[in-house]
């Protein structure tokens, strides 16, 4: 695709990925939950790392089922810990688990998707970005939905983690001005 955003490399895996997934409009509580989840994982790593682990991240994480990961204790986070096939950092697995259980009081409250949602208005306030270096790391937007999450109970989503969940789950459509996605993912919104 010509014009795709550069980020994405030529890795087929992430191509797909871009071309498929990236900036699609998430409203399902569920699957916004997995993206911050495994955004949280990304925190200080490269997001094809994430990208070519998460089935291994689904399969361990209970298919990211909020409800059975909240039970998790000591033995399910040991077994975790020496999965190969994910990220075994015991700080972002149990932030995995509290971030069930917070996931779960905000569905019980109003709902997960609403309560992210509403941090999407006004989160990309300029046009679309010509250009990589017109992509902001971190907005007001996302500091305010990383303190939001934060006060819920989330950790390991600082505002640059919450901008990139943003990005992914639809929040903000930072697809360059050129790339053919940025169209039809801004048709979805």
């Amino acid at each position: 695709m010509q014009g795709r955003c550069p980020w994405c490399g030529t890795d087929p895996l992430y191509v797909a990925y871009h071309d498929a997934e990236w900036g699609v409009p998430l409203h399902d509580p569920r699957a916004l939950w997995e993206a911050l989840t495994l955004e949280c994982f990304q925190a200080g790593l490269s997001w094809i790392t994430v990208l070519r682990k998460r089935e291994a991240f689904r399969a361990r994480l209970d298919g990211f089922d909020p409800a059975r990961i909240a039970r998790w204790g000591e033995a399910e986070i040991a077994a975790a810990l020496g999965d190969p096939g994910i990220i075994r950092h015991r700080g972002k697995i149990e932030a995995a688990v509290t971030g069930a259980r917070a996931y779960l009081a905000l569905e019980a409250r109003g709902g997960f998707a609403p309560f992210v949602w509403r941090h999407a208005e006004g989160a990309r306030p300029s046009g679309p970005p010509a250009t990589i270096a017109d992509v902001p790391a971190r907005t007001a937007a996302s500091e305010a939905l990383a303190k939001a999450l934060k006060a819920a109970g989330f950790k390991f989503c600082g505002p640059t983690t919450v901008y990139a969940f943003m990005q992914a789950a639809g929040l903000v459509n930072d697809h360059l001005a050129s790339c053919p996605r940025r169209g039809a993912v801004a048709l979805l919104a």
